[in-house]
């Protein structure tokens, strides 16, 4: 059976920088995590450094996916951005990345946002709010499985396949069944 881990990102190497830019950039998955305005837009390459890595440290907290000893994605959150739908002191802002092909559609998103909402607890926070993008029907399906409710929609907020798509907002609050 695979072995899952999550470790939190405390000094990040090259080869994790390496591995978020290729993620960040890989055309089977660009259009389901950053929003773009235009065709082009998303095929722009973002260069992920390590600089640039410690940098997000300060703001957000990362946490490695682990798949057998091989590194296949990321989870994050970040406390009370200024982009929430609804601005709520002590909501957490969260994004999900499974970035090797080979781990996806094995369960590990959910398994991913479980640990994620554990430690946004332990933290001591009690709402969570994410976006998502219409199309992106596999994700919205598993948050609204996970608990997620719809708060709101951004219209005309991503290009892709030749149009302007909505951003879907959905939040959970910790500790509330």
């Amino acid at each position: 059976m695979p072995q899952l881990q999550f470790a939190s990102l405390i000094n990040p190497t090259d080869e994790v920088a390496e591995a978020f830019s290729r993620w960040e950039n890989d055309p089977l998955i660009v259009h389901l995590s950053r929003p773009s305005r235009t065709a082009e837009d998303l095929e722009k390459r973002q260069l992920v450094t390590l600089p640039e890595l410690v940098r997000r440290l300060s703001y957000m907290q990362i946490y490695l996916i682990w798949l057998d000893s091989q590194l296949v994605g990321e989870i994050s959150y970040r406390i009370d951005p200024e982009y929430l739908f609804k601005q709520e002191p002590g909501t957490a802002w969260i994004g999900i990345t499974i970035g090797e092909a080979q781990a996806r559609g094995k369960g590990i998103g959910r398994q991913a946002l479980q640990y994620l909402e554990q430690q946004i607890a332990l933290h001591g926070a009690r709402r969570i709010e994410l976006g998502v993008f219409e199309f992106n029907t596999l994700a919205h399906s598993l948050y609204q499985r996970m608990g997620y409710q719809e708060i709101g929609r951004i219209s005309d907020f991503t290009y892709w396949q030749g149009r302007m798509w909505q951003d879907i907002r959905m939040e959970k609050y910790l500790g509330v069944d």
